[in-house]
């Protein structure tokens, strides 16, 4: 029987590594046998398989490496690329047509929901129920309750804070928010939303290497798309806070007002609270993404460092 690639059943190849996966067949296997998977593929105790050149296997070494240069460069590097595209009218009109527009509208959806109100995003357009429904409650508190139960029994703290935190956002959202001051949220949550998933798509690049995200290479997507919607957002209310007139107040044809305009003449707020609000809110996504981006980073480091000595 010809031997496989214990991670993906490929047929097995010579050398230490599978061409299908990346997979490195010794931590592989060490993985599946509950060995430590660094003990098992350093270079004292990693052997040439047969037809491979007969020298130490320096791959791990290699990749932590070359993740440890992406990790500390491609949100930056995202984030002047898409700083560049904004100072273009042209840049900008790409990339709000193609890149901002469905994250905004995702946005108001996502805040919808957390806040009890039926929603459906299109482009150019969120359609949002005019009352809360307990249908929507339930199936958006289904899923962050299976999402924490799930977590609790795979163990992973983080996605046991993140649940967590879902429902105790949606609790607030849903239960002690009142209707009025939800449905100003939601309108709000179109740019607001756009920083914050944003962020979270841009954070999506320093996922584990054994997730979907990474192994189908779908950081880099969200990378792009994350970085535009964000800074397109966040650059249109920090130039706000000198100039009123970059601001999209008025009426869209075939839609209504404007979200800043709904929040000003509808919800009652004042033009310099609706720039403040999102100008904080987009400072608070830039520190939790560099906080993200330093923690991904120095794991990075540490994991190479351990590498090396051992």
């Amino acid at each position: 029987m010809t031997p496989a690639c214990p991670w993906c059943d490929a047929p097995r190849e010579p050398g230490p590594r599978c061409s299908r996966c990346g997979a490195i067949y010794a931590k592989a296997e060490a993985l599946k046998a509950g060995i430590d998977p660094v003990a098992a593929t350093s270079p004292a105790t990693v052997a040439a398989e047969p037809g491979a050149p007969e020298t130490r296997w320096s791959g791990d070494a290699e990749e932590l490496a070359a993740e440890l240069t992406l990790r500390a460069s491609a949100v930056p590097v995202a984030l002047a690329v898409a700083a560049l595209f904004h100072a273009f009218p042209l840049g900008h009109f790409l990339q709000r047509t193609f890149l901002t527009m469905m994250v905004h509208e995702l946005g108001h959806a996502v805040t919808a929901w957390w806040c009890g109100f039926a929603a459906f995003p299109f482009l150019w357009r969120t359609l949002i129920a005019g009352e809360r429904g307990p249908l929507t409650a339930l199936v958006v508190a289904a899923g962050s309750g299976a999402l924490l139960v799930w977590s609790l029994r795979a163990r992973h703290p983080r996605l046991i804070g993140l649940a967590a935190s879902l429902l105790a956002l949606q609790l607030g959202a849903t239960v002690l928010l009142r209707a009025r001051n939800a449905q100003a949220l939601v309108t709000f949550g179109g740019d607001g939303g756009a920083m914050v998933l944003g962020t979270l798509l841009m954070a999506s690049f320093y996922v584990d290497r054994d997730t979907y995200i990474r192994r189908n290479a779908l950081r880099w997507g969200f990378l792009v798309i994350g970085a535009a919607a964000f800074t397109d957002t966040f650059a249109t209310w920090w130039q706000a806070r000198r100039d009123y007139d970059v601001i999209p107040f008025g009426e869209i044809e075939g839609v209504g007002l404007s979200d800043p305009s709904k929040l000003v003449d509808v919800y009652g707020w004042t033009t310099r609270a609706l720039v403040q609000r999102y100008v904080t809110l987009g400072i608070v996504c830039l520190v939790a993404l560099a906080a993200v981006w330093a923690w991904g980073t120095w794991q990075t480091r540490r994991e190479l460092a351990a590498l090396s000595r051992s």
